[in-house]
């Protein structure tokens, strides 16, 4: 099932206009989520929003936005108030302008959307945008409304829609002079660098997603399945940060060394991986937890209870089972 829209409007280059939907190109649902929990009871933690001074608890519709001018002074701000400044790209993103790609600084961008047409009518039109800055091979550069605030975005061909990339403003990023003023000036040899060059010649390969995974996402999935089943969890031993190694010619002859022994392994393993189709993106990480029937603390209990000598394999839930364990 798709995710809903974050936002529906209309995409327009000049006099050429079609409705559009953005959706959320990434998702963080598939991850292990924790829930606060009170280690007296195993209730859940809620939190209340509360008058600061008088600590009563506030309803929703006494709530309003206050910007802070004084220790104990605000400027009151009301919905009505934010919705009356009807900026154009609330329900437009009018492309401004087109530039090159490589013109985008990466610390510029925040994240990525997909751009469909919305419904049956408007797909000529969006065909027509979508192409057109193909043909230019260059970045539509427009502006959209999201979560009540004005955005820079990035519009570039991808398949048979368009991905939409949020920019930041200039003053959202920092200077690098601040962090990189006091880093020293120092002069590489060309021994040095030659070794540099090899390992990275070792390492050099082509960026496959799909041949990554998060090792600490797994390492939580363990943990819970053993705790789940009743197993005893100890803790893994620090990994090394580096050696005793003093002489940097002498760290870079190692390193590559070492390198150079690990070469015949990784090639045989990667020709395995490419002989396997990659797994869909749904699946997930790996495995996942099994649901736990009953809820609250004694139902948690009564499954480690039961629970076999051996850790039966996981089997990964979906977002909504986890969320609803």
């Amino acid at each position: 099932m798709a995710p809903r829209a974050n936002w529906k409007g209309f995409l327009r280059l000049s006099l050429v206009t079609c409705p559009v939907a953005l959706y959320p190109a990434t998702s963080d649902t598939e991850k292990v989520s924790f829930n606060q929990i009170n280690r007296k009871t195993g209730h859940r933690i809620k939190y209340a929003k509360v008058d600061a001074d008088t600590g009563e608890e506030v309803a929703n519709e006494d709530i309003m936005k206050g910007y802070k001018i004084d220790t104990d002074t605000y400027i009151e701000v009301s919905k009505d108030e934010l919705d009356d400044l009807a900026l154009e790209s609330t329900r437009t993103i009018e492309i401004d302008e087109f530039v090159p790609r490589t013109d985008i600084d990466s610390r510029y961008v925040i994240r990525p959307y997909y751009l469909v047409p919305d419904g049956k009518v408007g797909h000529d039109a969006f065909a027509v945008i979508r192409e057109t800055i193909r043909s230019m091979d260059k970045v539509a550069i427009g502006r959209v409304v999201l979560t009540n605030r004005e955005h820079i975005i990035a519009l570039e061909p991808l398949d048979n829609g368009l991905m939409g990339t949020l920019l930041r403003y200039p003053y959202e990023v920092r200077s690098e002079k601040e962090y990189f003023d006091d880093i020293q000036d120092v002069k590489i040899t060309k021994d040095m660098l030659d070794l540099a060059k090899h390992i990275v010649e070792q390492k050099s390969g082509s960026f496959e997603p799909e041949q990554f995974e998060d090792r600490y996402e797994q390492a939580l999935i363990d943990l819970i399945n053993q705790k789940r089943n009743g197993l005893k969890t100890s803790a893994k031993a620090a990994p090394k940060t580096g050696g005793n190694v003093i002489n940097l010619m002498d760290a870079l002859k190692r390193s590559l060394a070492n390198e150079k022994q690990a070469a015949p392994a990784a090639a045989k393993e990667n020709g395995k991986a490419k002989g396997k189709k990659p797994r869909k993106a749904a699946a997930g990480q790996r495995e996942m937890l099994l649901p736990i029937s009953g809820s609250g603390k004694r139902a948690a209990k009564e499954t480690v209870k039961e629970a076999p000598k051996k850790a039966e394999k996981p089997v990964r839930a979906s977002a909504r089972t986890r969320k609803a364990s």
